[in-house]
């Protein structure tokens, strides 16, 4: 279940996967689920519950040169498209257009006024 306007997923982008793993692992107690993506290996993290609670991978390639390591949080809209829309008629900046990934949803990378930056997903699972 998801509600529009709240926050959906958080995300781990980092350069050093397995030793982001396992100090998660050994400080939080999270598992992790392999998940195949064309550009190499999601970890969707669990902990103690079915429910996954967030996700790892490394850095894309489409991000600009010199990113550090971060958590991304993405914030669930009804309709990705009307808010990107919107954010940019209020002076934020997209920094990635919306684009699908099947059975997850619809999503862009925004930043807002402040230059703070969040994906805005719709996700494929009705709310």
């Amino acid at each position: 279940m998801w509600t529009h306007g709240h926050f959906y997923w958080n995300e781990l982008m980092t350069p050093e996967l397995g030793k982001a793993k396992d100090f998660y692992a050994k400080t939080l107690g999270w598992t992790y689920e392999d998940m195949a993506m064309p550009d190499g290996t999601y970890f969707v993290i669990r902990e103690g519950s079915p429910v996954p609670i967030g996700g790892m991978t490394a850095i894309p390639k489409d991000v600009p040169p010199g990113m550090p390591p971060h958590w991304l949080s993405y914030i669930a809209v009804d309709d990705v498209d009307k808010r990107v829309a919107a954010l940019q008629a209020e002076g934020g900046t997209v920094m990635k257009p919306a684009f699908d990934i099947p059975g997850v949803g619809r999503m862009a990378i925004v930043s807002d006024v402040t230059g703070a930056v969040s994906g805005w997903i719709t996700p494929a699972q009705q709310g």
